[in-house]
């Protein structure tokens, strides 16, 4: 498979592609060994490349957006606790950043609200709803992270970005794979890094992730918070409950 270094052309780029496009496995992109990434549908030897270019996507993009999986939104067990606070890490180094969850896998009818939720099964619903152009998902699991990636590259021009516990994702414009707490950690290390080169600064009051319309009416009319002051603790599972799933069913993935 061809690398960076040996072509720059780019296969896996912001849509829309159109009604049904090729999947990225048929346009001939393969899974990242460990230590690798993908960048644009072309192997990169070297992750933390990706990593930096995630990074400049995020900072750079209008309505960037992190949206967090069940993986790493529901207290399954410390080893998702400590990866939820990794996750805030990260958001803590891009300004003006959205957190939308995907908190349930099942389709939500007759209407969803695209500034509380993003679903696997109708995605661009919110990426259009809140005109995200670059965004990052994390704690999905892999089958649900690659409907949701088709889906939004059929029909929408945002950049995504996949960070995977797994071995990544073809479908995404960006990934790394094997992401535990520590590389975690590390994404959000260069992250600052990025930014800092970039000369982007954060708010004095380290409130820089922005509220959705209806988050900013939960929070008494906010506009923004500090993404580190609700860094979680282990605890109850009952809120995962609720939505029918088990701590065993996180064993498989994450």
């Amino acid at each position: 498979m061809e690398t960076t270094q040996q072509k720059q052309e780019r296969i896996i780029v912001p849509g829309p592609a159109g009604f049904h496009p090729p999947s990225a496995a048929q346009l001939g992109v393969a899974l990242p060994d460990s230590g690798q990434g993908l960048m644009y549908g072309i192997l990169e030897p070297n992750e933390e490349k990706v990593i930096e270019e995630i990074a400049r996507t995020m900072l750079t993009s209008q309505n960037a957006t992190i949206f967090p999986g069940p993986m790493v939104l529901w207290a399954w067990n410390q080893h998702a606790v400590e990866k939820a606070k990794a996750v805030l890490e990260i958001a803590a180094q891009i300004p003006d950043v959205l957190i939308i969850p995907m908190p349930d896998y099942r389709p939500k009818y007759p209407k969803i609200d695209p500034e509380e939720v993003i679903n696997p099964n109708h995605p661009n619903l919110t990426i259009w709803g809140n005109k995200i152009e670059a965004c990052i998902f994390i704690g999905v699991h892999c089958h649900y992270a690659n409907l949701t990636l088709k889906m939004i590259r059929a029909g929408t021009n945002c950049c995504t970005s996949a960070i995977c516990a797994e071995q990544g994702h073809e479908d995404a414009m960006l990934t790394i794979r094997d992401s535990d707490t520590a590389k975690l950690h590390r994404v959000a290390q260069i992250f600052k890094r990025v930014r800092e080169a970039m000369k982007i600064t954060l708010p004095a009051n380290g409130e820089n992730v922005r509220f959705t319309g209806t988050q900013s009416k939960v929070y008494g009319g906010k506009t923004h918070t500090n993404p580190l002051v609700f860094m979680p603790t282990a605890g109850s599972t009952a809120g995962a409950a609720a939505f029918g799933h088990k701590p065993e069913h996180m064993q498989s993935e994450g």
